[in-house]
């Protein structure tokens, strides 16, 4: 592992810990003493995505995220949710116990997962996997969307409840 303030290839870990599939080391360099962290996953067997067109690729995490969070840029969603969304769509995935996913599947996990978390994300995705050709498409498609999605609530900005003022008494000359 290198040093990311020297560049040392030599370190030592300082500390270790196993975090929902991942494992957290602390680690320091000997050369610098420099202190810092890596995370590490166990490579699971390889899965391939089978392409509309027939192509096989190798499933890619960091795609999956790159759409999702293309998707969901720019709402307000609680922090880490993409990534644990993400999380779940690749355990899913994996827990098929297939070597070959269809692209065409994958896309539809992940447009079930956006129109649970947020409707204008869900737009964004469905509108470049559903190759919309007209106007009235994506209206069906937004008409299909029913009720609020269940977010955490927000709290408020400013206090609801008016603030106490401040009564100043004027003494007549």
């Amino acid at each position: 592992m290198r040093c990311p303030n020297c560049g040392g290839i030599d370190s030592r870990v300082v500390d270790s810990r196993n975090i929902e599939g991942w494992v957290r080391r602390r680690r320091q360099c000997l050369a610098c003493h420099y202190r810092f962290t890596t995370t590490e996953r166990v490579a699971s067997r390889s899965l391939f995505v089978k392409k509309k067109d027939g192509r096989r690729e190798e499933f890619l995490r960091e795609k999956l995220l790159t759409g999702f969070r293309k998707a969901c840029e720019k709402r307000p969603l609680p922090a880490g949710t993409v990534d644990k969304a993400v999380d779940d769509i690749e355990n899913l995935l994996y827990s098929m116990g297939r070597a070959e996913v269809p692209s065409t599947r994958i896309g539809d996990v992940v447009m079930d997962r956006l129109k649970r978390l947020d409707h204008i994300a869900y737009i964004r995705f469905a509108s470049v996997y559903r190759e919309f050709a007209d106007l009235n498409a994506l209206k069906r498609e937004v008409d299909s969307l029913s009720g609020p999605v269940a977010r955490p609530a927000q709290l408020p900005l400013l206090p609801t409840s008016p603030l106490p003022t401040r009564r100043t008494s004027r003494k007549k000359a």
